[in-house]
């Protein structure tokens, strides 16, 4: 609305409409503005005090005194900015503040852990994290995601193009997902090593093993807020926590073995059991039928010596045939 059009940039509805009328009707006295808004003289004489020192209006020299607008692309972008320098200005000044007051907290260490609040946020952060990764980011994928949904991470492309290394951990069940296993096969051509756990609840990001980034809980259904912990024993645990996993999990991807190893159809089965597909989704993502996916699934257990997909998936890892 134009009686509202410079309250973003700090001016009442009465500059706003001084202003709007000197746009639409330039080189007016105060007098045929103040006639217009139904006002006096008088009382338009600190609006337009104000636009002028905004440099929004100009006042120029006659009597009576006319007044005519700058370029409104111009001017009114230049407050803009300001304005957002102001606005950083303040809020770096409120995080400066509520540093103090955690620092006055007995027993706080206010360089351990941060809590980042608001989706946006919490994004943003997580990209700045990957962007400024000089080495290595570790992941733990699992729900709940960032967007609500199977998405790209373009940072992790570009990180790697920059030559750090990207080591991801994936909970099982997610891959069933529509387009999920999709992502997973193009960030593995892309250089990131995956692995596979057939449950997994501890969803992170660590960069540089510097900065982690997790849930403020692990049963959260969103991603509103997260908590991140900066060098510490606490990120000496959860880096821990990811060798850890790490181990346990199942390899994905990997070339084909030269000598007594499967065939390029049993790999590809095999990488699908490690993700916890089910046979009607193996048989659409093979082409074949669900008979077949489960005569072929009773013949890779019975070679490898499993009782079940997991432990076939386990096998066929320790063997280097994932």
């Amino acid at each position: 609305m134009t009686e509202e059009l410079l309250k973003p940039v700090g001016f009442d509805r009465v500059d706003s409409a001084v202003y709007t009328r000197v746009v639409s009707r330039p080189r007016s006295t105060a007098a045929e503005l103040a006639n217009h808004l139904d006002s006096t003289p008088a009382q338009l004489r600190r609006p337009l005090a104000r636009l002028v020192d905004a440099g929004l209006i100009s006042r120029l020299n006659g009597s009576p005194a006319r007044y005519v607008p700058a370029p409104p692309e111009v001017a009114i972008d230049a407050l803009v900015t300001q304005r957002q320098r102001e606005l950083e200005e303040l809020r770096n000044r409120a995080r400066g503040l509520a540093r103090q007051i955690r620092d006055a907290l007995p027993g706080h260490r206010s360089d351990i852990i941060e809590v980042i609040e608001g989706e946006q946020a919490v994004v943003d952060h997580v990209v700045r994290l990957q962007l400024g990764a000089l080495e290595e980011v570790l992941i733990v994928d699992c729900p709940p995601y960032l967007y609500g949904g199977v998405t790209d991470n373009p940072q992790e492309a570009q990180a790697m193009r920059r030559g750090v290394r990207y080591r991801a951990i994936y909970h099982a069940p997610r891959l069933k997902e529509p387009g999920r296993m999709r992502l997973l096969q193009s960030n593995m051509a892309t250089g990131e090593e995956a692995r596979v756990l057939p449950s997994v609840h501890m969803k992170m990001l660590i960069a540089d093993r510097r900065t982690a980034a997790i849930p403020i809980s692990f049963r959260a259904t969103d991603l509103q807020s997260i908590i991140l912990v900066h060098a510490s024993p606490l990120l000496d645990a959860l880096v821990t926590s990811f060798e850890y996993l790490w181990e346990k999990a199942i390899p994905l991807g990997g070339q084909p073995s030269e000598h007594a190893g499967p065939t390029r159809n049993d790999q590809e089965m095999l990488t699908m059991l490690a993700a916890g597909m089910k046979d009607h989704a193996i048989a659409r993502a093979l082409g074949i039928t669900e008979r077949s996916v489960t005569r072929r699934v009773a013949r890779l257990l019975e070679n490898l010596g499993a009782q079940t997909r997991f432990q076939a998936a386990l096998q066929a890892a320790k063997r280097g045939w994932l």
